[in-house]
């Protein structure tokens, strides 16, 4: 299992500094937010260093992700959510700020006051450049 020495999460993992687990196995590690933006803020990430999902192997992802599901369902049954994000950033200009992949799930509640914003505007895309787009990434999946 490789280990950033420097990494927070990588120090949760080895128990070097505390973290409050709420699911772990082998391969990942479900915890609480420290700084959570609202209660029930948990973060999923693997036990591994893997800095961001470009590194990460698709079965672990797979793992990660139905944990997710297991965990957003769990908060919705424990706590009186209005709505629940899952959230995960690659690199800076994304806002990541910890160079360890971490999946935020983050319950909702009418009176919180998180903000997600996208920069959608009010046009749609050209649809040939939708297509040109979408050409360029099926061709990038074919050699997966």
């Amino acid at each position: 299992m490789s280990k950033q020495s420097d990494c927070p999460f990588c120090k949760m993992v080895s128990r070097e500094i505390p973290a409050v687990i709420v699911r772990e196995d082998d391969r990942l590690l479900a915890i609480m937010d420290l700084f959570p933006a609202t209660r029930g803020h948990m973060l999923v990430l693997p036990k591994q260093h893997i800095e961001n999902i470009y590194l990460m192997p698709s079965d672990l992802g797979a793992h990660i992700m139905a944990t997710a599901v297991a965990l957003a369902k769990a908060v919705k049954q424990q706590l009186s959510l209005a709505g629940l994000n899952l959230i995960q950033s690659n690199e800076a200009k994304a806002g990541q700020t910890i160079p360890h992949f971490h999946l935020h799930i983050l319950p909702r509640y009418n009176d919180d006051s998180v903000v997600v914003r996208f920069g959608h505007g009010n046009m749609p895309e050209d649809i040939n450049r939708l297509e040109q787009t979408a050409f360029l990434l099926r061709s990038a999946l074919i050699h997966e």
